[in-house]
């Protein structure tokens, strides 16, 4: 559980980042084309720490199919809709939106595996609802007035809930590495073609700075991050991996105010408290009953 802790960490400051310069990468190239460059890269990446390690990047005979479905909510819907939405919001509260995933990966568990929540993950979804709800409720005009932005942000929720339990029960005898890099390369020819279909007439090769939002999404978000976040959601049931990445928005949003200058408002502290009882709730190991061997 410890590893899972100090995983969780390193995932929410490399991922929590990201919010705000995503939104600076998006807003300069066309947001899926901006995202084609750091899945390419972060392939690359991926592809070269297996060639080190003597790694076959060869799948499993028969699994690319189920690679494709795992990859369709983790990687496609979640990392395409999540980057035009935040061209469209501001960056913490398109985080905020996005990290509602613990609430419906909890919902689905319910409804479609029959799963059965103990009274301490309710409690910490309970608090992490509430959080969110409260880092979105003063900016809540805003978000009314980009449905657009407002419903792909939840839809990419959505489908990477779904995707956790997914890839949760999946039964591929991959290693995680590789199943990261396959899910990804599947990905990026699906998005450049998107791309190339919606944008086409705006490529261009990104000059200068504009590099550095790619390099920071290729090589910490896609490649590491990845790598690290499908890491914790193999050894940790779908909706407590869930809330582990509840302060990753926390991080978006405090690191957009802090760029802008801006003093964050009382609200915005009980809903850090809050996500943070959220988090504990979910990684503090559960004492063992007294008795028990």
């Amino acid at each position: 559980m410890f590893r899972s802790f100090f995983l969780s960490i390193v995932l929410t400051l490399v991922w929590g980042m990201n919010w705000p310069v995503m939104k600076i990468g998006a807003s300069e190239l066309p947001p899926l084309w901006f995202r084609c460059f750091g899945l390419f890269i972060g392939v690359a990446i991926l592809g070269a720490m297996l060639a080190l390690r003597g790694r076959s990047l060869r799948p499993p005979p028969g699994a690319l199919g189920r690679i494709v479905v795992l990859s369709i909510p983790n990687v496609m819907i979640w990392y395409s809709f999540a980057t035009i939405a935040v061209t469209l919001l501001p960056a913490g509260r398109a985080a905020m939106l996005g990290f509602t995933m613990p609430a419906w990966s909890a919902l689905i568990g319910v409804v479609f595996f029959r799963e059965r929540l103990d009274a301490r993950v309710v409690f910490g979804v309970a608090c992490a609802v509430v959080g969110v709800l409260l880092l979105v409720a003063g900016d809540w005009r805003t978000l009314a007035g980009h449905p657009l932005g407002v419903s792909m942000m939840l839809v990419a929720a959505v489908a990477w809930a779904w995707g956790t339990h997914a890839y949760r029960r999946a039964r591929l005898d991959m290693d995680t590495l590789v199943l990261t890099f396959w899910m990804m390369a599947v990905a990026f020819p699906v998005l450049l073609a998107a791309s190339a279909v919606f944008e086409g007439a705006r490529w261009r090769m990104p000059a200068g700075v504009e590099w550095w939002p790619i390099l920071y999404n290729a090589i910490l978000v896609l490649a590491i991050g990845n790598l690290i976040w499908f890491t914790v959601a193999r050894t940790l049931p779908p909706t407590t991996a869930g809330l582990s990445t509840m302060l990753i928005p926390v991080v978006g949003v405090f690191s957009g105010m802090v760029l802008l200058g801006e003093v964050p408002p009382w609200r915005d502290f009980v809903a850090l408290a809050l996500i943070c009882i959220a988090v504990a709730a979910a990684l503090i190991p559960t004492p063992a009953p007294a008795g028990a061997p």
